[in-house]
């Protein structure tokens, strides 16, 4: 019997492509509530699998040193998170105060406004108002958003550990299986990839929390220095947002920029803060980050906010924040496979080396 091979045009295989890939992220967005937590419960175990098997090697029993490894993580998570909770209720308590002084600030600048360029002050009064009633009708829906948020959040909290334990204890189980699928002639290699993504991980979660501690304490004595209200609280808010590449760094900035506006009695202030974050973003874009985190993640810029949009789009906060090391995984596994390789290479920072030469020679010629 003869078998003919079959050659698909361009067009079929682009157009399968892209079905493939509509289905996939449908599948993706409508599964979040399953999907998110259980990736976040894998990147963690990652990082927990050293010290779980640091006490198999004291001799502790595999389930006693998950849950010993599972109970010094939650004591560690809890207390930041205490700290945290309560520092955010005395910023919570004084809003109303600050939402008093913006107005009157709103006022003023109205009333400028409407000398300046001869507007009636009536039609500036009435959109003041307007705004005001849509940002406390949106702030109303906005709590009940957050109180299902919260009951969400409760439970995944007590979610996510078990998944931890549970990815912990049959880890042995999983790395076997992913062996298993791609066949005896590829063990080696699935074997590497999974040790490199491990190695990944941890590396780069390291890498993340020593920058976060760094950027959250900088933020924090320079607005200390400053005066500004609540400056713990919005330097470690500051920290955790700048882990959302370009766009996490702009919110940072604008939160204790409104704070003294509102609460300092010199508009100075407000430019010294974006000075001050402007300069703690250039020491962390060239100092901090290619030191700690980008020796691990080594993808391009471009890439790096298409992803943290696209991820932001398909999963909101939580998948900006997944978005890096996701696409970092990806990259990795595409630099292992021969017909993938143009793909991780499109994800990485590396540059043509031709590219380079031309580079050197145009700037000789002048």
């Amino acid at each position: 019997m003869i078998t003919k091979e079959i050659r698909l045009p361009f067009y079929a295989k682009a157009t399968i492509f892209l079905i493939g890939l509509f289905a996939l992220l449908t599948m993706l967005y409508i599964a979040q509530g399953i999907v998110v937590p259980i990736i976040f419960a894998i990147i963690i175990a990652i990082v927990l699998h050293p010290v779980v098997n640091f006490l198999v090697r004291l001799k502790i029993n595999r389930v006693v040193a998950i849950i010993i490894t599972l109970a010094l993580a939650i004591l560690i998570f809890g207390t930041l998170g205490t700290l945290m909770f309560s520092r955010a209720i005395r910023f919570s308590e004084s809003w109303p105060v600050l939402i008093d002084r913006f107005t009157e600030i709103l006022n003023q600048a109205a009333d400028w406004v409407s000398g300046y360029f001869e507007i009636s002050p009536l039609k500036i009064d009435a959109w003041l108002i307007k705004t005001k009633e849509g940002f406390i009708s949106t702030r109303t829906a906005e709590i009940g958003q957050t109180l299902v948020s919260v009951g969400s959040g409760v439970v995944l909290l007590f979610l996510i550990p078990v998944y931890i334990f549970m990815i912990l204890f049959y880890q042995p189980i999983l790395i076997e299986f992913f062996r298993r699928l791609f066949g005896k002639n590829n063990r080696n290699e699935v074997s590497e990839i999974i040790a490199q993504i491990k190695s990944l991980i941890q590396r780069y979660l390291l890498g993340l929390l020593l920058e976060t501690s760094i950027i959250a304490t900088l933020y924090s004595v320079g607005l200390l220095i400053l005066g500004i209200e609540y400056a713990v609280i919005l330097g470690i808010i500051g920290a955790l947002l700048n882990l959302i590449p370009y766009i996490g760094a702009i919110i940072a900035a604008s939160l204790p920029m409104m704070i003294a506006l509102v609460s300092k009695t010199s508009p100075w202030f407000v430019l010294l803060i974006l000075a001050m974050y402007v300069f703690i973003q250039f020491i962390d874009n060239n100092y901090i980050v290619p030191k700690l985190v980008a020796s691990k993640v080594k993808i391009n810029a471009l890439i790096t906010i298409i992803v943290v949009i696209a991820f932001g789009s398909l999963w909101g906060i939580p998948g900006m924040f997944l978005s890096i090391p996701l696409t970092a995984i990806v990259k990795l596994i595409f630099d292992h496979i021969e017909a993938l390789k143009p793909w991780g290479f499109l994800l990485g920072d590396t540059m043509p080396q031709s590219t380079k030469f031309k580079y050197r020679l145009t700037k000789q010629d002048h």
